[in-house]
């Protein structure tokens, strides 16, 4: 856990110099943003670890371990003194640091905010795993401790919900305790009710740049350091992967600062891409009935109400999730979402093992994909087991009643195998009039999958001599005619190609002088490609 936490809290640090630099902080402060969060994530440490009555060595340790900050006894009650880190006088307050995200993301002040106005969400998810860890570290768990993270946690996410970056209906996931076990203190997030204590919710107004020496700010986001409203905004987030549309491969591209393209130029894409013939011809006519549709009403005659929910299905690597990602975008282009990103989940993505948990998680996946696709990959896992303990299908009656309540800004695509994704239409009554347009998938031929080789050589500044291409087409050929089990499609090439550059680099990694030629560092060669095993 120490890793993951480690790149959590260098996340924020990247997130806070991508907001400096955008202009959100007020220029009259003279502390950077990221040297503002990281003192708040100090003052947090100090806040819990002091909640027992004590700063120990184990809580010297982990600051040290999880901020890189070595502290003495002396220079920790110094700071909380100074700080005024008490639970009544630090609970109640909200950091200017976490101020500026709220800033920047409910005020919408990033255009093409590559973290899809997200940054407040995540940077409250760290202040939490931050909590978690030194709980789990802690040799004897203080009732004190545990209840000031959760009233600290809960007067967080209180904040975000006045801004409209939680949804008001979402809980607070409960404290993580050693042993995987939770405390059953927890409170709705929609009354900042608990039993630990009420009023960790409330701020005020006041001076953030005078509050700055503690690390708190009392002040509102629309103006930090003063009063002011930034308005609501719904929050999104983009799939991570490699950005290989025109290679077809299965894999949703991240959300970057490249320039808007028309619907036009999104159709264009969609349809330059190799093979799906049977799939292009689906996606283009329920874009031309929605545009069609568009059109009527703005001449004032009725339309046809559309339901927008697909099922993708198919075999792995056939292009499932880049056409989702690009129907996204194109659906974004018109009109009819807002944001046009793709938030990408499976199972482990929407159910939890704790009960009452899979609802708040599916509810996050729903309010992460708001104005844009929620594509759920190998959905049929969701129903395939129905054994007690199982809570999948908790998750489905949350995305059921998500899909009615976000119905003009929510696009839910689910994928998998061709008979499964059948079954899993059959599991719940409400599936199959949801997700009334299923869009088939065939696996590719051999000479798409040469075409799609050729396409990812060309995007990697790689080409095949003639003999390599003979020995790929002879492969592919083999492949498609004799499928295996493990067949993937585009996902077979990228692995192939990998395999071939391996080979290749160890070729030419002695070549010196005019021998290393671009030619020669780049050309793939038959004995490249020779004896490949996927």
């Amino acid at each position: 856990m120490a890793g993951k936490l480690s790149e959590a809290v260098a996340g924020v640090y990247e997130i806070c110099d991508y907001i400096q630099a955008h202009g959100v902080v007020n220029q009259n402060i003279s502390v950077s943003l990221r040297d503002m969060q990281a003192e708040s994530f100090l003052n947090f440490l100090l806040y819990l670890a002091f909640s027992d009555g004590s700063f120990s060595d184990e809580d010297r340790a982990f600051i040290k371990t999880a901020l890189g900050r070595d502290l003495s006894q002396k220079e920790a009650e110094d700071l909380r003194r100074a700080r005024n880190l008490t639970p009544d006088g630090y609970a109640k307050l909200i950091p200017l640091s976490v101020k500026y995200f709220v800033l920047a993301d409910a005020g919408r002040k990033i255009k093409r905010d590559r973290y899809k106005n997200k940054k407040a969400k995540q940077l409250t998810q760290v202040y939490r795993m931050l909590g978690e860890e030194y709980l789990s570290g802690k040799e004897t768990q203080s009732d004190a401790v545990i209840k000031n993270l959760t009233r600290y946690l809960i007067a967080l996410d209180e904040f975000l919900k006045e801004f409209g970056l939680l949804s008001p209906d979402q809980r607070t996931a409960p404290v993580r305790q050693k042993g995987g076990t939770r405390r059953n203190t927890l409170r709705n997030r929609t009354t900042g009710d608990t039993s630990t204590g009420s009023g960790a919710g409330q701020t005020g107004s006041g001076s953030g740049a005078a509050a700055y020496n503690n690390g708190n700010d009392t002040g509102r986001p629309g103006s930090p350091g003063g009063s002011g409203s930034a308005g609501t905004a719904r929050t999104g987030n983009a799939a991570v992967g490699s950005n290989t549309s025109a290679a077809n491969q299965d894999v949703a591209a991240p959300y970057d600062d490249e320039p808007e393209k028309t619907a036009e130029e999104l159709i264009a894409e969609l349809n330059a891409l190799i093979g799906l013939k049977s799939v292009k011809e689906d996606v283009n006519s329920l874009i031309n009935l929605v545009k069609v549709q568009q059109m009527r009403a703005e001449r004032g005659l009725k339309t046809t109400n559309i339901n927008k929910h697909m099922v993708f299905a198919g075999n792995p690597g056939s292009g499932k999730t880049t056409v989702a990602r690009l129907l996204a975008k194109i659906y974004a282009a018109i009109g009819v979402l807002e944001e046009g990103h793709l938030v990408e989940v499976d199972r482990a993505g929407l159910v939890s093992g704790y009960i009452g948990q899979t609802a708040i998680k599916t509810q996050d996946a729903i309010e992460d994909a708001l104005g844009g696709v929620l594509f759920i990959d190998e959905a049929y896992a969701l129903t395939n087991n129905k054994g007690q303990g199982d809570f999948g299908q908790e998750a489905v009656e949350t995305l059921l009643k998500g899909m009615e309540d976000h119905r003009d800004d929510l696009i839910v695509i689910c994928a998998g195998y061709t008979d499964e994704m059948e079954e899993f239409l059959d599991s719940n009554p409400g599936l199959r009039s949801r997700f009334s347009k299923v869009i088939v998938f065939e696996d590719y031929s051999a000479e798409e999958e040469v075409a799609i080789l050729k396409s990812m050589c060309r995007k990697q500044d790689y080409t095949l001599s003639k003999e390599a291409l003979e020995t790929a087409a002879e492969f592919f050929t083999e492949r498609c005619t004799n499928k295996p089990k493990t067949f993937a499609n585009a996902r077979d090439v990228r692995n192939y190609l990998e395999k071939a550059i391996t080979n290749h680099a160890g070729r030419v990694v002695t070549l010196t002088g005019r021998k290393a030629t671009k030619k020669a560092l780049s050309t793939i060669e038959r004995v490249d490609v020779e004896n490949i095993v996927l």
